[in-house]
């Protein structure tokens, strides 16, 4: 049987069915079950999450390009306001660099801390949504350490494109999000979100509802770090206040703003409910 003849291709085989949106629920299945086929065999089936800005850069990178722009700006005898805006954003990319390296230097503490499990399969592996910012920076933290870490990338027309650290055999491409939001909370076991924008907040937001209704039936630790940025953004009293939320709601996270803290919370707490 010859594949160049199209009537002789299997309807299994036939890419032209399978992007067509009568195979819809043929590839959501594929999502589902691929990666699932793949952690079995790696004896991968725990996790600690990172969230954070694909926007952010390291501080090595941050420091470079404001400096640069100051540079510039000593030379120029006429400085506009565009020059002004890019000096703003490299501050602020200088600001958010923090978080890059704190997201990196927890990724590797507590990569170093699993990889001391002796059993394989008891291991916690850092996964990321396998992008660039504070998602390279988680699986670049594990990297470093020397232990594999997991990225959940998913197919964008701009911003997304999958970091050099994540362990090739455990990257998985996705196209749709339900799905990739489905193994973030499947296999984690812990959860640190770094300062980052709608997409950050839509992941975090549905994880704490999966806990706060019961339907994730585990209890995991659930870290916001940066006490600035989370204070600048979000006012959970408020939302106590205005009694859209109750007073135990509050106590499904915890905010922190030292990388030594969150390890011991992530730890400790993995500890107490999975080892």
């Amino acid at each position: 049987m010859s594949n160049s003849d199209p009537s002789k291709i299997s309807t299994f085989l036939d890419e032209e069915f399978l992007r067509s949106p009568e195979a819809r629920q043929v590839r959501m299945l594929a999502e589902i079950a691929a990666p699932g086929q793949k952690f079995a065999k790696e004896e991968v089936k725990n996790t600690i999450v990172f969230f954070g800005s694909a926007r952010s850069v390291s501080e090595k990178d941050a420091r470079a390009h404001l400096e640069a722009i100051e540079e510039f700006m000593t030379r120029s005898e006429v400085i506009t306001e565009e020059t002004h805006a890019q000096l703003h954003r490299a501050q602020m990319d200088l600001r958010l660099s923090y978080y890059y390296e704190a997201a990196r230097s927890l990724a590797f503490k507590l990569t170093q801390w699993s990889m001391g499990i002796v059993q394989k399969e008891k291991r916690f592996l850092i996964c990321s949504g396998g992008g660039p910012g504070m998602m390279e920076a988680a699986n670049r933290g594990a990297a470093e350490a020397g232990g594999p870490s997991v990225g959940l990338n998913i197919t964008l027309p701009f911003e997304q494109n999958p970091n050099p650290y994540q362990t090739a055999k455990l990257s998985f491409e996705f196209h749709y999000f339900f799905i990739r939001k489905f193994w973030f909370a499947y296999l984690a076991k812990g959860l640190v979100v770094f300062p980052g924008g709608f997409g950050t907040m839509d992941e975090l937001f549905e994880l704490l509802t999966l806990v706060q209704t019961g339907k994730l039936q585990k209890r995991i630790p659930i870290l916001l770090y940066g006490k600035e940025f989370w204070g600048d953004f979000l006012n959970f009293e408020a939302l106590l206040k205005w009694q859209v939320i109750s007073e135990k709601d509050l106590l499904l996270f915890k905010i922190v703003d030292d990388v030594d803290e969150a390890f011991e919370l992530i730890k400790n707490g993995i500890i107490e409910e999975f080892l």
